[in-house]
């Protein structure tokens, strides 16, 4: 068999073709590269998203927004003065895009119109802070992505 420019070009191609395939394989069925969707009930998430889109449009009516400071101690939200703590009832749920293990979720209580995500609970870097609540038979929800 003589060597020449066709013969190099067919065995590069089936070669490259080779290696890609290697690698798809391999990234579908070992389960160390396996990737989690965003929510589990992707499809059910999104016919709820018009509810959401009211309550973030209810909390945009709110006499302030609610601010966020990264300090010594954590994360401060800090609520409006004009809704009253004890009315309030909802959570606090805090997503790591980059591992769902980090996930967690707080109660809402505020104290003094502030509320305090502890700096033991926060690893460096992108959150995804999202706090649902009723007030008066009322649902609000605000959403911030945050780099802490």
């Amino acid at each position: 068999m003589k060597w020449n420019w066709g013969t190099g070009t067919v065995i590069a191609i089936v070669g490259f073709i080779g290696f890609i395939l290697y690698f798809v394989i391999t990234m579908s069925t070992d389960s160390k590269y396996s990737h989690d969707l965003v929510t589990e009930e992707y499809y059910a998430k999104e016919m709820l998203y018009q509810q959401e889109i009211d309550a973030e449009t209810n909390t945009t009516l709110l006499e302030a927004p609610i601010t966020g400071t990264k300090t010594p101690e954590g994360w401060l939200l800090v609520f409006p003065t004009s809704v009253e703590a004890a009315k309030l009832q909802g959570t606090v749920s805090l997503y790591r895009p980059s591992n769902e293990k980090l996930d967690f979720e707080l109660p809402l209580e505020l104290i003094d119109h502030k509320l305090l995500i502890p700096d033991a609970q926060l690893l460096d870097g992108r959150w995804n802070i999202t706090i649902s609540w009723t007030y008066d038979d009322k649902p609000y929800m605000y959403k911030k992505s945050i780099v802490y």
